[in-house]
């Protein structure tokens, strides 16, 4: 009776909970490598329009964060607060739109761009990877984000760390290529139940992610094999930052997302 209930909760977890859907998508420009916030420097720090530029002028695909301000606009940053980039001690969502344009960032001239804005300088000139920001299951920037590519032209696709944000997505914006990303949430932050879902893609089934962007720590994780080999479901892997892990992820088929060294490395090719 035990191994029939095992059984049967691997065939659960295999072809239910942690299933992809794996699709292709319909444009194949957004098969590529991205510039991992932008084409980032001293002088055009990560996700400013100089960046976004930049990686425009070298042809290279653009990965980006949104995030809400305190009235409800769509704003490009990383962080859940504006210490690192900006030396303001507060969370971004504290703030309103207005107030985060005037912030600079890492003490240039640049300023945290709206994602209108962004949408306009890049005008599809190479393609997106948009990343939701979600801590919880607040879904607000979903409407927002999908009315605003709605109505952009380029080619882009959506991803995050949060299945619940991904499954807004999919209702809101069906077609969208759209990707989990991954990391070992238990080893990353703390043991928990939720955690330990997330670990496994237990909740693939809610998101049905259409490809999967891991930590290159965790390219060989169960998780991480069921869903690109069995599923075979399109691979990017982040954060590659050295020539070797770059040319190391070409050999395996995969999708960089990359910085530093290894956005040189891009660019040349």
């Amino acid at each position: 009776m035990i191994v029939i209930v095992l059984i049967a909760l691997i065939a659960v977890y295999l072809f239910v909970l942690i299933r992809p859907a794996a699709r292709q998508p319909k444009d194949a420009r957004l098969l590529c490598d991205y510039a991992h916030r932008g084409l980032h420097d001293g002088n055009a720090p990560e996700n400013s329009l100089a960046a976004f530029e930049a990686a425009c002028r070298a042809g290279v695909g653009i990965e980006l964060d949104v995030q809400l301000s305190r009235d409800g606009e769509v704003m490009v940053f990383h962080d859940y607060t504006l210490t690192r980039m900006t030396g303001l001690e507060r969370r971004l969502s504290e703030l309103d739109a207005a107030e985060l344009e005037s912030l600079r960032l890492h003490g240039t001239e640049e300023t945290i761009p709206r994602f209108s804005q962004v949408l306009e300088r890049v005008g599809g000139r190479v393609p997106l990877l948009v990343e939701l920001k979600g801590e919880n299951t607040d879904a607000s920037l979903c409407p927002k984000v999908a009315e605003l590519l709605a109505n952009y032209g380029g080619a882009y696709c959506i991803e995050s760390f949060n299945p619940m944000l991904l499954a807004r997505m999919k209702k809101l914006l069906p077609g969208t290529f759209r990707g989990l990303l991954y990391t070992n949430v238990c080893r990353e932050k703390k043991p928990s139940p939720l955690n330990a879902l997330l670990t496994a893609m237990a909740l693939n089934g809610l998101a049905r992610p259409d490809f999967i962007a891991y930590d290159q720590k965790d390219r060989r994780s169960l998780p991480v094999r069921i869903c690109t080999k069995l599923y075979r479901a399109p691979s990017f892997v982040w954060t590659i930052r050295t020539t070797a892990d770059r040319e190391e992820a070409r050999r395996l088929g995969e999708h960089s997302i990359f910085e530093g060294e290894a956005a040189k490395f891009a660019v040349r090719d």
